[in-house]
């Protein structure tokens, strides 16, 4: 994972979600990059040991809410059995967005 230095606009915010469901092996995190390249956020995404997938990004805010819309209403959705999000103020620590591989 690349990192920087911290950098960070005021108005970009940090999101941590977890997702519940049928969420590893339909192709989530490589559809959940995709979204957020396209969004100019940065962060990572990676299955859990426990079969959940965990996204922590950054970025202006609108565009971590698009990230998650987009995600619900893709062919994801229908998979997604909960979402947990989790707010807080953005870091700056990371140069990209990517898939995590450690289980």
């Amino acid at each position: 994972m690349k990192k920087r230095p911290s950098s960070k606009p005021a108005q970009h915010q940090r999101l941590r979600a977890v997702y519940t469901g049928r969420v590893q092996g339909v192709g989530f995190r490589h559809t959940t990059e995709a979204i957020a390249l396209e969004l100019g956020l940065v962060g990572w995404v990676k299955n859990l040991s426990d079969g959940r997938v965990e996204m922590v990004c950054e970025g202006p805010r609108e565009r971590v809410e698009s990230l998650v819309r987009r995600i619900q209403d893709s062919t994801l959705g229908p998979h997604i059995r909960k979402a947990d999000l989790q707010w807080s103020p953005a870091t700056g620590e990371w140069a990209d967005f990517t898939v995590e591989f450690d289980l």
